[in-house]
């Protein structure tokens, strides 16, 4: 019986934690469209959308939200749903 409380406990802990959208550089999309995908999904203003655009170029990858893993979840399905890379890590 302790070990589910303790299971229960740490999975409370965990869905409280922060949670990292991240988009990862592709070969396909333009810089237009990931900015202003990133303007449509992840409600970024323009400067927003244009530096992480540049950052998922030249590094590979961007954190574009941060937030409970639920919060970033549907964001994430719609940014694959576009057509670009996108995890939460």
């Amino acid at each position: 019986m302790g070990e589910k409380t303790q299971y229960s406990q740490d999975t409370d802990i965990a869905e409280k934690l922060e949670s990292e959208l991240v988009v990862h550089n592709d070969e396909v999309n333009t810089f237009d469209y990931v900015i202003n995908t990133l303007m449509r999904v992840c409600k970024h203003t323009n400067e927003q959308a244009q530096q992480c655009t540049l950052i998922i170029h030249f590094n590979g990858k961007c954190t574009v939200k941060s937030g409970p893993f639920e919060k970033l979840k549907p964001i994430c399905l719609a940014l694959l749903d576009a057509g670009l890379q996108a995890t939460i890590d």
